[in-house]
């Protein structure tokens, strides 16, 4: 019952992605004594009530004397909004089961707030899946102060990722290309370098989705634009980080409130990332196609030798219409 109410929990949260930030996506669910759902809820944008407040409300009387799943340790801090410590002990729940404690010295701290109040309180439910699920760029963010990047291509099986006259539409299908629209939807920022503007002259828009949320479109690079740039539309808000250090790049985007990057670059943006480690995680869409020749999706990443590779631990194979969707962290990044 409660293994199937956090990750009801986790698809609310999935629902948020991308709204949030720099708060993190959470989902809760809130049981009555009988054990029946009664309300879910999840983290509205900044200013807005959290999650447990949203699945309280929806709860009303029937939250007293039941359970309260949450995917991350309720609060235990006043900022833009009252605890959500506070908010529980009010609601009379008897139980509380949150997966992933809460990182942030700040907020940290309410299992032991709610223990003292008398609440039964008690975190790990599920906290893997919680960790690779939609708080995992927040967890990144909270714990290293960098924003969490993924590096995201598509390639066909012999590693290519456009052909020898350079042409790469498309090599993947159209539902990996429907799922990447909507990733970008549930994302902070999406980046690539000059190069690929100048080569490519991406929209690097959510398309194909009604009203789609747009990311925050980031180029990296000393070079001006060329004129005419899809990037330099009002189809989205467009920033130049003029630098070639993944570093600067990160901290300008934190200083933002940036907390979840799909880069989505040539092998040279790529490489840079990889060799900094700065890829926190790869998601790659493989097509069933061999071209032979044409770039490869990674440039020079500072492996001299096959000792040096960059060791990476697969999370999830998956098909994507004809195409095998791949999601991989590099090792010691997976728990």
């Amino acid at each position: 019952m409660l293994d199937e109410a956090m990750r009801r929990a986790i698809a609310a949260s999935e629902l948020v992605r991308g709204t949030t930030s720099p708060n993190p996506p959470v989902g809760a669910v809130v049981l009555d004594r009988d054990g029946e759902v009664v309300g879910v809820g999840a983290t509205q944008p900044p200013g807005g009530p959290h999650a447990e407040v949203v699945a309280l409300a929806e709860a009303g009387g029937r939250a007293r004397g039941g359970t309260a799943v949450v995917t991350l340790e309720p609060c235990s801090h006043h900022g833009r909004t009252p605890p959500c410590t506070g908010a529980l002990l009010a609601a009379g729940v008897a139980r509380v089961r949150y997966a992933v404690a809460d990182p942030n010295p700040k907020a940290a701290g309410g299992g032991a707030v709610l223990r003292a109040a008398g609440v039964d309180a008690e975190g790990g439910l599920l906290a893997v899946e919680v960790e690779r699920g939609p708080l995992r760029a927040w967890l990144h963010f909270a714990r290293t102060g960098r924003p969490h990047v993924t590096w995201k291509y598509a390639s066909t099986l012999d590693g290519r990722v456009a052909a020898a006259d350079r042409t790469s539409r498309w090599i993947s299908s159209e539902e990996s290309r429907a799922q990447v629209h909507l990733l970008r939807t549930r994302i902070d920022a999406i980046m690539v370098g000059t190069g690929t503007v100048r080569a490519d002259d991406p929209s690097l828009t959510a398309r194909g989705i009604p009203e789609a949320r747009q990311p925050l479109r980031v180029v990296v690079g000393e070079g001006d634009l060329p004129p005419g740039a899809k990037v330099s539309d009002g189809g989205a808000e467009t920033l130049h980080v003029r630098t070639h250090d993944p570093d600067e790049v990160l901290a300008e985007l934190a200083a933002r409130g940036v907390v979840d990057v799909l880069l989505e670059g040539g092998p040279t943006l790529a490489g840079a990332f990889v060799a900094a480690g700065r890829v926190d995680r790869v998601l790659t869409y493989v097509a069933p196609k061999l071209l032979g020749a044409g770039p490869v999706a990674l440039g020079d990443a500072g492996v001299a030798t096959i000792t040096d590779a960059v060791g990476l631990v697969v999370e999830e194979v998956s098909m994507c219409g004809p195409d095998v969707r791949i999601s991989a962290v590099p090792v010691g990044l997976d728990g």
